[in-house]
């Protein structure tokens, strides 16, 4: 036999021991086992998903805006809008607002004029109106706010609100039904009992005067209609006015006030309604 046959045919002999002896040293001599694939797959999906909780959160806790509607009436006009989450908001005339809705609140900014907010309880989500350094705070109440030139006037017809003033270095008021204060740069004033129904009677398309002081009520007048109304003689200006009186006919009621004060009414070099006292009889 040739060399090159033995060698080969110890190599064989080898080969065959190998095999027969395999599955005793595969017992003996186990090789460690390797984690599963779907394993390394879970250990991904915690990861992103911790992540994607994370990322929640920091959302939730930045609050930031996901939708803003802007709302606005003019002179003389008035509306209703039903919000996407059941609160109703009633415009005066002349009023201009936002809403932002928020992740984990809902924000009303009254730039300015008179809304009546009817809000739909979420505790989970607080419902807050800004009119310039004032902010009213509720959870499920009907309140009104009025943003006037120079004061923020909030009257409660139903439920509580909580008023602040960032200008003002005092400490929140909590307003109740038929109650009502006045925000300025001052601060707030004292708390008053009013009777929320007639403050608020202009949703109605009424105007409720108890014995207000004509001056007061022609200002009131002044913001329904495009017609101009001057202001009135400072010897009339005193006089009280009561009643209820339909918006709609806001330039009708100057001209009827001959029939319930002794006043006159003409009309100035600009065409102006003026309510003068009458002029004195002759003897």
């Amino acid at each position: 036999m040739r060399p090159e046959q033995d060698q080969d045919s110890t190599s064989a002999e080898a080969e065959s021991a190998i095999a027969r002896h395999r599955l005793a040293l595969q017992e003996r001599f186990p090789l460690p086992d390797l984690p599963p694939r779907p394993a390394r797959r879970k250990g991904r999906t915690a990861a992103v998903a911790v992540v994607l909780l994370t990322a929640s959160a920091a959302l939730l806790w930045l609050d930031p805006a996901y939708r803003t509607d802007r709302l606005a009436t003019a002179a003389g006009e008035r509306s209703t809008a039903l919000l996407a989450d059941g609160s109703t908001l009633s415009l005066n005339t002349d009023t201009e607002l936002q809403v932002a809705w928020h992740l984990r609140s809902r924000r009303v900014t009254l730039e300015r004029g008179q809304a009546l907010f009817d809000v739909s309880h979420a505790r989970w989500r607080p419902f807050t109106v800004d009119a310039g350094d004032t902010r009213v705070s509720v959870v499920g109440t009907l309140f009104e706010v009025w943003r006037k030139a120079q004061t923020v006037r909030v009257t409660v017809l139903r439920g509580k609100v909580r008023v602040e003033n960032a200008g003002a270095m005092e400490a929140p008021v909590l307003l109740g039904a038929n109650q009502q204060v006045d925000s300025a740069g001052a601060g707030l004033s004292p708390v008053v009992q009013v009777d929320a129904g007639a403050r608020t009677a202009w949703k109605d398309g009424k105007l409720v005067f108890d014995r207000t002081p004509l001056a007061d009520a022609l200002a009131e007048l002044r913001r329904y209609t495009r017609a101009g109304i001057a202001e009135p003689d400072p010897q009339v200006a005193s006089l009280l006015v009561s009643g209820v009186f339909d918006i709609a006919r806001a330039d009708a009621i100057v001209e009827l006030l001959p029939g319930i004060l002794p006043v006159a009414v003409a009309r100035n070099e600009r065409g102006e309604m003026v309510v003068r006292r009458l002029p004195a009889q002759k003897k």
